[in-house]
């Protein structure tokens, strides 16, 4: 994990966010909707703005055409599952919501994804400050073991799928999961940082 293109900013809010003591549920405000539907949300900096360390064919592949699928296939199956509701088609909606599941999944995880990175002109690559740097420091000993431990839960993936730095609704503490796929981080969980351990991420 680099953490050259880290936005510090963007994870000290997302914990300062999470540690509120109404624990309300993070917004997911990359994640945008128009009218229902879902929209391939722009990045805050050019495709090339992370090269050396992401090139920017990679990022203009990975947002443009695989992070945009997931959009336009969650719209699809989401009007399609408005129709199997409004003929009430039981068979077809129970069909229907893992792939909407999926999708949808891949929309919020990629959003938050490419929140999470930065060019160093824009605020990435600096170690975590501040509440972050003391959560991590708490719950993990420093930032390097961190990073192992989150290098360690991405080879434990198998096929592909996220590994997320969280924050736990009820306790505050931090820690790492894994999630399959594209299964996104809901109930007890509030995500921080993610990386996507799909085939094209390696």
């Amino acid at each position: 994990m680099s953490t050259i293109l880290l936005r510090n900013s963007g994870m000290r809010s997302a914990l300062r966010a999470a540690s509120s003591t109404s624990m309300k549920r993070a917004s997911l405000a990359g994640a945008s909707f128009a009218r229902g539907k879902a929209t391939l949300p722009d990045l805050p900096y050019d495709y090339g703005a992370l090269e050396p360390s992401i090139s920017g064919q990679i990022m203009e592949l990975h947002h443009s055409k695989h992070h945009n699928t997931y959009v336009s296939s969650y719209n699809n199956f989401s009007t399609q599952l408005e129709e199997a509701q409004s003929s009430n088609n039981i068979a077809q909606q129970i069909a229907l919501q893992p792939l909407i599941n999926f999708h949808g999944g891949g929309h919020i995880n990629h959003t938050l994804f490419f929140e999470n990175l930065a060019p160093k002109s824009q605020g990435g690559g600096e170690p975590p400050s501040g509440e972050l740097a003391r959560a991590i420091d708490s719950s993990f000993g420093n930032l390097e073991e961190l990073k192992k431990k989150f290098n360690t839960a991405l080879a434990g993936i198998q096929g592909s799928g996220w590994a997320w730095l969280v924050q736990d609704t009820q306790t505050g503490s931090i820690g790492i999961k894994t999630y399959a796929n594209q299964d996104p981080v809901v109930g007890q969980f509030r995500p921080i940082l993610g990386i996507d351990a799909w085939e094209h991420a390696y």
